[in-house]
């Protein structure tokens, strides 16, 4: 009976079958029995244990587990890294796993693949805090482009362009989940998903361009599972994730694609409060892609780095990033630039100025914009919807009107009942602490009555 289906998957790929179409396990022996690692141990091997490992027993020694990654690998023309096994390994996955960025992208495919599997163990680093000294070094990897351009890969193709449609297919189906009802709702089915086929599909042997187009396609699912544990409050966990997305991207020579995950990396630093880290990612994708990014990509880098000034002692650089970021906009084109940033449409951007005319406390500015993003919202993004009708409340309320405020806020709360999202609770939370001032009020008594049972009115907050 076989149960490392993984080891199966490989032995089969590495042509080790008899006439029946079954895997021969003796030529499989001897092959690890002759392969480097065990001829210096002494060691040697027949089939029943090979039919052992193949029913999930694992190799007790480095020697024999290392003999059978050799086996495979002179027959595959590549190195097979210990994760693709199957093998269930005794050892402590490295608290400091993806934070640091890679130096080739076969480094940086073994820590995606370990990243992975201590995310779904529940080992200790799903619980992380975020780590700012890893934020600075990727951003300058990335600039300096230190990483190893990706190496062909010898023998037959086993990756083609339908593998690349499928994943972009996957990311579009989990973005819409992650969009509508939060990323807590699907992100640990996203990265079963990828710890299942994504290490194996990004060290198989394919042409150049596919394998490019692959690792960019990877690079842009990885970057949502770190906004979906992001949105999920597991801060430590995304930023590892976003690190490794970049590292795709670039590995992908998708110097686009690399900046607007560096993008993404500011806003969480932004919500975290590290607020100058945020504007440093934002110029650096920016100063990455100055001669090569359309205009609404480059006025989405102005608007991360806005929102990091917005909360700052420095009014006057969040205002030029805005008037940067609107300036560029206004000369784009439709349909310009890539797929993924066209969501970026005029209710996102006055969502965007929404959020930094509140934190810069001018109301008035942030009342106007957040009422023209809802209206001209298209409905497909709930979370977003979610967040600038609570932006729009905080701005009532700091101009004094407590009735409009509630009457926001109780609005987007019921329709956020849908959404697992602890950023979305965090919205809650701020505008409970700008209701304070308030608590003598009829109206916020009456508000917080209606509300109080919502699964984003949370206990500590009410």
């Amino acid at each position: 009976m076989t149960t490392n289906e993984r080891l199966a998957a490989l032995m089969i790929e590495a042509g080790y079958l008899d006439r029946d179409g079954k895997i021969g396990k003796k030529r499989f022996a001897r092959a690890v029995t002759e392969a480097p690692a065990a001829l210096r141990s002494g060691r040697a091997y027949n089939h029943t244990y090979v039919g052992r490992w193949l029913s999930g027993v694992t190799p007790r020694d480095d020697e024999t587990r290392d003999a059978i990654r050799e086996a495979l690998g002179a027959r595959l023309g590549r190195i097979v890294a210990l994760d693709e096994l199957g093998f269930r390994i005794d050892s402590t996955v490295s608290p400091d796993v993806g934070l640091t960025y890679p130096e080739q992208p076969e480094e940086g495919v073994a820590s995606i693949a370990d990243l992975l599997g201590a995310d779904l163990s529940g080992n200790s680093v799903a619980e992380s805090s975020t780590n700012i000294a890893a934020w600075n070094d990727a951003s300058v990897a990335w600039l300096v482009r230190s990483q190893k351009p990706l190496a062909e890969l010898p023998g037959p193709a086993t990756v083609g362009a339908a593998d690349v449609v499928r994943l972009r297919a996957m990311r579009q189906t989990f973005d819409r989940l992650d969009n509508m009802f939060g990323g807590a709702h699907a992100r640990n089915a996203l990265v079963q998903y990828l710890r299942t086929d994504l290490p194996r599909l990004l060290r198989a042997s394919g042409a150049a361009d596919v394998r490019r187009d692959l690792f960019a396609a990877a690079g842009e699912l990885v970057q949502l599972a770190a906004w979906m544990s992001y949105d999920a409050g597991l801060h430590g966990l995304a930023q590892r994730y976003f690190i490794q997305a970049l590292s795709l991207a670039d590995a992908a020579e998708d110097r686009l694609l690399a900046a607007s995950i560096l993008d993404a990396m500011s806003h969480q630093a932004s919500f975290l409060g590290r607020y100058r880290e945020a504007a440093n990612m934002a110029r650096a994708a920016r100063l990455g892609t100055e001669s090569i990014a359309a205009p609404i990509l480059t006025a989405h880098f102005h608007t991360m780095e806005a929102r990091a000034l917005a909360r700052t002692s420095d009014p006057e650089a969040c205002q030029r990033a805005m008037g940067s970021a609107v300036d560029l906009f206004d000369r784009h084109v439709a349909g310009d630039g890539p797929e993924w940033i066209q969501y970026f449409d005029s209710a996102e951007m006055s969502a965007e100025l929404g959020h930094c005319y509140r934190d810069l406390g001018r109301s008035d500015e942030a009342i106007r914009h957040a009422t023209d993003a809802l209206a001209s919202a298209s409905g497909d993004y709930a979370r977003s919807d979610f967040f600038v009708a609570m932006v729009l409340a905080d701005a009532h309320l700091d101009r004094g009107e407590v009735d409009e405020g509630c009457r926001v806020a109780e609005k987007a709360i019921l329709v956020g009942e849908t959404l697992d999202s602890v950023r979305c609770r965090t919205y809650v939370t701020e505008f409970q602490q700008r209701l304070v001032r308030y608590r003598r009020s009829g109206a916020v008594r009456e508000f917080v009555s209606r509300v109080h049972g919502s699964r984003l009115w949370t206990p500590s907050a009410s």
